[in-house]
This record gives structure tokens, C-alpha cells and sequence, in this order.
């Protein structure tokens, strides 16, 4: 796919998010954008504990990473991996793509990837989505669990990332059959 295509990909910590999105973005040949807390802790020099911390304290960083997501998506052809794309690229986007999962395969995804008891991750990834919308509500009125209006929603408990690229894939080239 040569032309120019922006795709946002959206979901909840532990959906596969940034890993579709990266294989996606590899297979369309354009620019994987997920920029982080993780990065931005890097760039300021804290860790990311401490990071999460300034987040909680102070609207700006979270401001910040959601506004540089956006320019940098502006820039041309990518796609935009982020808690918040299809809300940030709503209406900007080719194609929006929300990636959805129950929070125990989330917890047990996000417990393979880095270790720890279960019950204390699921605990964890609870709290998280509990924060994060609550957030997302108060800076943003986005409700990150109001997620209908997105071209496509995928359970990813169903397909494999590659299976969900390939549907992504044929959504993007349907719709330029359309013209």
C-alpha cells in the first residue's frame, strides 16, 4: 500500500495494542508511532515510576505525550498506537481500530510478560483501567470505555496478531476499493 494512510489503533493494557500495531506498520511499510511514559521518563531523566507519579500530579505530562502523539501522527503516514488514538484521530484517521480482551487474558498477558503473581497483576490491571478512565474522563471527557464508534473492533482473544493485521489490511483495501 503505497499511498498515504493513517491508521489508529487503540486498546487496554494487555490487548496486543503495540504489538499489532508494530506488525501492521511494518506490513504497510509507514511509521510505527506508540510514544510512552516510558519515553518520556527516559527523556526526562527519572524513572518510570517516578514519571507515573508526575503524571498523577500534574495534567501536563499527560497533555504532553497525547499532543506529541498527535503531531507526530499529522507528519504522514503512520500508524498511531495509543490508549487514546482512535479519540486523538477521530475523524483523521483511514481507519480506527479498537482491540478489546477480558481483564483476566489481559492480566495473564501482561503477568507472562513480566513475571509476578497472577492474582496481584489482575488486581493491578484492574485498578489501572479504573484509573486510566477515570483520568481520561477529567482531562479529556473521553471515556476510554465508550469504544462503538471505532471501524473496527477486534477480540483479540480470537486471533492471532497477524490474523487481526491481515483483517486491518483488508478493511483499509475494501475501503479504498470504494474510493
Amino acid at each position: 500500500m503505497n499511498d498515504f494512510v493513517r491508521v489508529a489503533i487503540s486498546g487496554k493494557s494487555g490487548c496486543g495494542n503495540t504489538t499489532v500495531s508494530r506488525l501492521l506498520a511494518d506490513t504497510l511499510k509507514v511509521e510505527f508511532i506508540n510514544y510512552t511514559f516510558r519515553m518520556m521518563a527516559e527523556e526526562q531523566g527519572v524513572s518510570f515510576e517516578e514519571m507515573a507519579r508526575m503524571a498523577e500530579e500534574d495534567d501536563k505530562w499527560d497533555r504532553y505525550l497525547d499532543n506529541r502523539q498527535v503531531e507526530e501522527a499529522r507528519r504522514g503516514s503512520c500508524v498511531l498506537a495509543s490508549r487514546l488514538a482512535i479519540w486523538l484521530l477521530k475523524g483523521e484517521a483511514d481507519l480506527t481500530v479498537y482491540l478489546r480482551a477480558s481483564r483476566e487474558v489481559r492480566a495473564a498477558r501482561i503477568h507472562r510478560r513480566e513475571g509476578g503473581d497472577y492474582q496481584e497483576t489482575l488486581r493491578h490491571t484492574e485498578a489501572r483501567d479504573r484509573r486510566d478512565r477515570a483520568r481520561y474522563l477529567r482531562l479529556y471527557e473521553i471515556d476510554i470505555d465508550d469504544w462503538e464508534f471505532a471501524d473496527l473492533v477486534i477480540d483479540t482473544e480470537q486471533y492471532l496478531p497477524e490474523e487481526i493485521v491481515r483483517v486491518v489490511v483488508q478493511e483499509l483495501e475494501r475501503r479504498r476499493s470504494r474510493g
